[in-house]
């Protein structure tokens, strides 16, 4: 790649370029979108598969689980609104029985 000498440059004429270079940038990279769609046409077309038949094909993902509801497996006895779920950082109440000597099995719902 040619290297450019940018220090004969003042601030404005670097920003000009620096604009220039941003506006090619973004199309070449839909040119390139472009010519993947297009390349895209011809497999489908030339395997005898349209385009709708050929996304709606593809594997779908499993629905992720983020965001539903875990039932609590734990209770505080001292403090029934108090419950765990058992996943993630155990609540102090928990820690400081099974310091105590408790077993977690002694707090399952």
């Amino acid at each position: 790649m040619a290297q450019i000498d940018l220090a004969g440059y003042n601030l404005g004429e670097l920003k000009g370029l620096q604009h220039e270079i941003e506006k090619e940038i973004k199309s070449r990279g839909h040119q390139d979108v472009k010519k993947a769609r297009e390349q895209i046409h011809a497999i489908a077309q030339e395997a005898g598969i349209s385009i709708a038949d050929l996304l709606d094909s593809a594997p779908r993902k499993a629905k992720s689980s983020s965001g539903q509801k875990v039932k609590p497996k734990y209770r505080n006895p001292a403090d029934g609104s108090q419950t765990w779920t058992g996943r993630g950082r155990q609540p102090r109440w928990i820690a400081k029985e099974l310091a105590n000597g408790k077993a977690l099995d002694d707090f399952r719902i």
